[in-house]
């Protein structure tokens, strides 16, 4: 499997790896990797491999496999498993998606509401919430997560054992998508002292002030218990 050296760093652009794995339709699989492949509503990364000769192909799209991490190259480049490669992320989309991901474990934190979905998108996002109607409204809701993320809340990560995560459920918010387990273990990503602790294994910034002003877009009757919430970022 591939080593994803993004559970412990987000912020690393790039690395040295080995390919271990080429498959037909453009896609290799790397001994480690620093992108984030497509899941829990947040899409892969993007960026370029680097071959030994200097030779830069893009990476349009980063998927699970079966065997590890699966990054779709641009075009008809012949690969071969032992070679060796850099591979660097488009930072700004990445960076973008991690403030993007971040703002909607705040958006979870003003709603007392299960999540029944979710996307994260560069441009808007959004989350879904099980209830008949929200509790704040539009302003309100725009005043309270924007006061969140200007608290300068610190973001940080812990592991419990899956025997831990199973005994202790209720820390799960999102009910369409299950605690991510690694090796036995769950990661959950902790904002501040209170402000929110949920399984994740998405890619976060490091405190809240690095978000910036989170405008609220449309609020979508889905049905009657599902209230969806767009966001945006206002740069």
């Amino acid at each position: 499997m591939t080593k994803d050296l993004f559970r412990e760093d987000a912020y690393l652009k790039s690395c040295d790896a080995s390919i271990v794995a080429v498959e037909e339709g453009g896609a290799v699989i790397l001994d480690q990797t620093v992108f984030y492949p497509t899941g829990g509503g947040q899409p892969g990364d993007k960026g370029a491999l680097t071959t030994s000769d200097g030779t830069e192909i893009a990476i349009k799209d980063t998927l699970k496999g079966e065997v590890g991490i699966r990054h779709i190259l641009e075009g008809d480049a012949t690969m071969s498993v032992g070679d060796k490669v850099t591979v660097t992320l488009n930072w700004d989309y990445r960076y973008r998606l991690m403030r993007m991901h971040t703002s909607l474990h705040l958006l979870c934190a003003c709603i007392d509401g299960d999540v029944t979905g979710g996307q994260i998108g560069a441009e808007k996002s959004r989350l879904d919430f099980n209830l008949p109607e929200l509790p704040l409204t539009k302003e309100e809701l725009a005043e309270k997560i924007n006061g969140l993320v200007q608290g300068n809340h610190a973001t940080s990560m812990q592991w419990i054992t899956d025997e831990e995560m199973d005994a202790n459920m209720d820390l799960v918010r999102t009910m369409s998508v299950k605690p991510p387990r690694t090796g036995g273990r769950v990661r959950l990503v902790k904002i501040g002292e209170d402000v929110d602790l949920q399984p994740c294994g998405g890619t976060h910034v490091a405190n809240t002030s690095e978000i910036g002003v989170i405008e609220i877009g449309k609020i979508e009757n889905k049905g009657k218990q599902n209230r969806r919430i767009n966001i945006r970022l206002a740069d």
